[in-house]
């Protein structure tokens, strides 16, 4: 029989056989070298129950090829290139803080390749109303460096305020690159990158290919967000830039968030963190000599911070291994605010550990959520931490995107990672942990307002959640490791 004639006969045993051989590869792969038990559990029933849609599904977004193949490498070098030799800090954790927060810095020093450092002046900025002016502002006086990081850029009017005043700040020879993440870039159509290069703006996708799109990376994301002007002004935190923040765009419906203005050495680990995905994206390298002049040396006094990188490289695990620190040296209180709260079991464990522990802990989320199947997960989560005395708190009024978190009002961490197995384990995240009690009381006020502004959610509250709804939400609670 000839071979063309074998495969027009038995084709159907074919494509079983390949599906079969396929799925039954991918299946082994996920049990093999996933660490949480509800992935693992979900691939392989993905890939052994649909054998060719399941491993493909898998190859895509399943398979983690940045930590484990040569970019980690070249990400870990570029990334000490930009750092140089870490400065030994001589900061005093206890005198900022308190005494237990001495083994918490140990945590940071272990897995943050930044130095704690003093010196820095950092300004809470609440909402886009605060941000965005002191965003712009700091462009519009810009006089030679401008470096611009964001997961969403979107083509609206707000937006269209960035583009004007990078223009404007480019044709006054003020050197300009700004990097957005690919799939980000995709919430505004058409893309702002379109509006930057029109102005012949210096711009990048990051994990995009020529379709826009790198198949292999997609479930992969940059979640930072950046802008450090002349080396000197720094800016971070959970905005991403659009309309929606701004009350002069938004009116009533506006949304809330949380920003940081830094200056002082901190602005350069920030540098350090755009440079080093600058340079993995396009392949340049930041001079430092251009790029890092201005920013501050290391310092004792002022406020210490530092800059806690995260993502599925080599610091994979960092933010998680600092929340995990931070709840084991709670003594008092642990204030968090997150707008999608969906936290794995051993994070529950660390804060049901904290409050059985006699400490205070208190959980803000948004009453009125952006995203609907997280809303209904995280519903679906809340019993296991009420049960052990934690209280939470849904928000009433407009959706708040505030990532913020404080331990015992001394200690507080913020940036753009949210509590939720996308923050945690595949996105690219940038937050910065603050050693200093005037910033965890203002950060612990705004939180505090958000209760007084909330309804607390108990188990009783729960339980009058009418059966197919509870239903749904604990099927759609399933899939929280993909959402």
């Amino acid at each position: 029989m000839r071979i063309y004639d074998f495969v027009t006969t038995y084709w159907p045993h074919i494509v079983f056989l390949a599906g079969l051989t396929a799925g039954t590869a991918a299946a082994i792969h996920a049990a093999m070298t996933k660490n949480e038990v509800r992935a693992a559990i979900g691939w392989v029933g993905i890939c052994l129950m649909s054998p060719l849609l399941g491993p493909t599904l898998y190859l895509i977004m399943g398979v983690n090829r940045i930590r484990h193949d040569r970019i980690t490498k070249q990400r870990g070098r570029a990334l000490r290139n930009y750092v140089g030799h870490a400065e030994v800090s001589d900061v005093d954790v206890v005198a900022c803080s308190a005494s237990q927060f001495t083994s918490l810095r140990t945590v940071g020093d272990r897995i943050s390749r930044y130095p704690l450092v003093g010196g820095n002046d950092i300004e809470l900025l609440p909402g886009g109303d605060e941000a965005y002016p002191a965003m712009l502002a700091a462009i519009e006086a810009a006089e030679r460096t401008i470096i611009l990081q964001s997961y969403i850029f979107d083509n609206d009017e707000e937006g269209r305020r960035f583009v004007r005043a990078l223009a404007d700040a480019q044709f006054r020879g003020v050197q300009i690159r700004v990097l957005i993440d690919g799939i980000g870039s995709r919430y505004s159509r058409p893309p702002s990158i379109h509006l930057l290069r029109k102005h012949g703006i210096r711009c990048a996708l990051f994990m995009a290919g020529r379709l826009g799109l790198r198949l292999p990376y997609a479930n992969l994301r940059s979640h930072r967000k950046i802008l450090v002007v002349d080396g000197r002004i720094g800016f971070t935190g959970g905005m991403n830039i659009r309309e929606g923040f701004a009350s002069r765009v938004a009116g009533p419906d506006v949304d809330h968030d949380t920003h940081f203005r830094v200056e002082g050495p901190l602005v350069r680990q920030l540098t350090s963190v755009f440079a080093d995905d600058w340079e993995f994206t396009t392949s340049e390298s930041l001079a430092k000599a251009v790029w890092f002049a201005g920013a501050g040396g290391p310092d004792t006094s002022g406020v210490p911070a530092r800059c806690i990188r995260s993502g599925p490289d080599w610091s994979i695990g960092n933010t998680h291994s600092m929340l995990l620190g931070a709840m084991a040296v709670a003594q008092q209180r642990i204030r968090i605010q997150s707008p999608y709260f969906l936290p794995d079991q051993v994070l529950v464990g660390a804060l049901n550990t904290a409050a059985l522990r006699g400490v205070e802990v208190d959980i803000v989320i948004p009453g009125r959520n952006n995203l609907r199947l997280v809303n209904y997960a995280m519903t679906a989560q809340l019993a296991q931490v009420i049960r052990s005395s934690c209280r939470v708190w849904r928000s009433r009024g407009n959706f708040d995107h505030s990532k913020l978190l404080t331990i015992d009002g001394a200690w507080s961490y913020v940036g753009s990672s949210n509590l939720d197995p996308r923050s945690l384990r595949l996105n690219f995240e940038l937050d910065v942990e603050i050693y200093d009690r005037g910033m965890a009381s203002t950060i612990e006020q705004r939180i505090d307002d958000a209760i007084a502004r909330s309804d607390a959610v108990t188990l009783e509250t729960l339980a009058r959640i009418p059966f197919r709804r509870r239903l749904r939400n604990r099927i759609i609670w399933l899939a929280s490791p993909y959402l």
